[in-house]
């Protein structure tokens, strides 16, 4: 099971971290730091694997990373979960952040701080991996994408409303408005 995926830069400045079992926000910080200092301190030839020990409470944790230009990608897994398939999970969360945002980088993050979960939870929920398959999770996104814009047009028709001729037609008085008489039964023209 995957217990958390953390993604923070060289610095160790945190762009993105879920956690899939409850952790109070000291001890989540805790997690981050010294995960940062694990995998910032080892060489680019050495393997991705390391014993996470009792990092996240027990003792049969492991920590996968890849590091990409400014970014460490690292998800912490039981003993259950196969490392070399979590390094595929890694790689195809990448180039499907690549295909949504275009040559993505640390700033796609920074910027896209509400898509990148989405992207993510098509991939992972619940520390489960749903999906693998990267043409799948662009094209769910992609339906994403335009469910907001078809909604965001939705918000945005009242606004329209005093933007339409006919609207300034009556506010100029170019059309009659309806006019009451004084019982107010009916309209007079």
């Amino acid at each position: 099971m995957i217990k958390a995926i953390l993604i923070f830069n060289n610095h160790g400045k945190p762009r993105l971290s879920m956690f899939y079992q409850p952790y109070s926000e000291d001890t989540q910080w805790q997690i981050i730091r010294e995960t940062f200092h694990l995998v910032s301190k080892r060489d680019e030839n050495v393997c991705n694997f390391l014993e996470g020990g009792l990092l996240i409470g027990e003792s049969d944790n492991k920590l996968i990373y890849r590091h990409y230009a400014t970014l460490y990608f690292v998800f912490c897994v039981d003993s259950s979960e196969s490392e070399l398939g979590i390094l595929d999970l890694i790689q195809v969360f990448v180039e499907t952040l690549d295909k949504c945002f275009e040559n993505v980088c640390e700033l796609d993050l920074i910027f896209h701080v509400d898509k990148v979960p989405n992207i993510l939870a098509e991939m992972v929920m619940g520390g489960m991996v749903l999906e693998t398959n990267m043409n799948e999770i662009v094209t769910q996104i992609d339906a994403q994408n335009k469910l907001e814009k078809s909604e965001a047009a939705l918000a945005g028709a009242p606004a329209q409303i005093f933007k339409s001729p006919i609207y300034n037609c009556i506010k100029k008085n170019k059309i009659p408005r309806n006019k009451f008489n004084q019982g107010g039964e009916r309209p007079v023209l």
